[in-house]
């Protein structure tokens, strides 16, 4: 095994997570709170994709969601042939789309009003002028805007101190947002209430103490530091009976190489090695997976399908090999770039994810988000950011991703 002798990061990380999740769970050849073998839909003759209990008292959900934020134009045929491929998990959110996403859902739902009982629905909302009691206002447009009475899952979206301000990472534990959340469930137009964080393991943690939220989607990858402040904060959610969905698990990995000779061995391209390391996981329930086209959409559902067993680590541990040769514009996730969140006003994280979507995808709402972000937030000095270069255990370089992001976007 190769690894940089210049990076913190080492085999110990890998070795720990054995410790984290249980070696039985990556040895064993089915995961507690997996379904049987994927139903068919005689209906369309479709094969549904493999699911996992969310939660403790959630549904069973598929372990592919179509995640959104797709390009307006083709985001019809995507949601389309998503359904076509038997996926039944579907995530949005009111900014998507440059807030018009909900709307392709909406005409799609009055084209086919028969399938909205058929599939898990997920969208998000931004609470950032009144803060959780905001979500009690705000619901009612969100099901107008997408044109059904009730959300599966309803998300406080991008839960971190850079939109909602440092006294959010206590959200997840306040009796506000409890009483928010219960409120919402009693109305019958919501049946599970969490929030996509962005923000540091803090955040999760908290909503393990609060212990009153269904489920939360974080930024994961295999390769966070094993015992380390966000895998405790993660076991004591999936403890508390909190689901946990994945999401960003393919945006640190763009430009690896597609295919290697020990994963074609197993049927594998190394996108789909990632997805199924991060389902390795028994406390992940699902992976939302941003969809861009076609191609991106069959390579996700076979690696869904052919998932029947955890990975070996030696598998988790090449593949972390080749992220790190890679040419990386996201951080996996290490301990020093968790603790920077909340103290420089340089929104590092947003950045890095707006080059990388606009790289890897030709993300034309890249350049909005940018310049949407407050002047404080784009600026940086050339210490502070290699100070944040320095500190990264995969060595990311800030300072090399804000030139290209002035480039791009400016």
């Amino acid at each position: 095994m190769i690894v940089d002798s210049e990076s913190p990061v080492s085999r110990r990380w890998i070795m720990q997570g054995i410790g984290a999740v249980g070696v039985g769970a990556f040895a064993a050849g089915t995961l507690k709170g997996e379904s049987p073998p994927p139903a068919k839909d005689h209906a369309a003759e479709v094969t549904l994709l493999p699911t996992r209990k969310l939660g403790r008292n959630g549904p069973m959900v598929p372990m592919l969601a179509m995640g959104g934020d797709m390009e307006a134009n083709s985001a019809p045929g995507l949601i389309n042939r998503a359904w076509a491929s038997g996926m039944r998990y579907y995530d949005t959110a009111q900014k998507y789309g440059h807030a018009r996403e909900e709307g392709v859902y909406r005409r799609w739902f009055a084209a086919h009003p028969e399938r909205r009982e058929d599939i898990f629905l997920v969208s998000k909302d931004y609470p950032t002028k009144k803060g959780p009691e905001e979500l009690l206002e705000m619901i009612d447009k969100r099901l107008e805007a997408i044109g059904t009475d009730y959300l599966d899952l309803y998300f406080i979206h991008q839960l971190c101190p850079e939109v909602y301000g440092a006294e959010s990472v206590n959200w997840g534990k306040s009796d506000i947002f409890r009483r928010v959340a219960e409120t919402l469930k009693a109305s019958g137009k919501v049946k599970m209430v969490g929030f996509s964080c962005h923000g540091g393991p803090e955040y999760i943690q908290a909503a393990a103490d609060g212990g009153f939220l269904d489920a939360l989607m974080v930024q994961y990858t295999p390769f966070y530091e094993r015992g380390g402040a966000f895998d405790r904060a993660l076991t004591a959610c999936h403890e508390k009976g909190i689901g946990l969905i994945a999401m960003k698990t393919l945006r640190h990995a763009g430009n690896v190489p597609k295919r290697l000779p020990e994963f074609e061995k197993l049927g594998l391209t190394t996108h789909q090695a990632l997805l199924q390391s991060v389902w390795s996981d028994t406390r992940i329930s699902a992976i939302c997976n941003s969809v861009r086209n076609f191609d991106q959409m069959r390579s996700s559902i076979a690696a869904a399908h052919g998932y029947k067993a955890p990975l070996e680590i030696s598998a988790i541990e090449r593949l972390r090999d080749v992220v790190l040769a890679s040419r990386r514009t996201m951080c996996p996730g290490c301990p020093s770039c968790d603790g920077k969140v909340g103290t420089t006003p340089f929104a590092y994280r947003d950045i890095a994810r707006y080059v990388t979507y606009f790289e890897q995808d030709h993300y034309g709402q890249s350049r909005d988000l940018y310049l949407a972000l407050p002047e404080s937030a784009r600026a940086a000095s050339k210490a502070d950011l290699e100070a944040l270069r320095d500190g990264c255990a995969f060595g990311i370089d800030y300072a090399e991703i804000a030139a290209r992001a002035v480039r791009y976007f400016a």
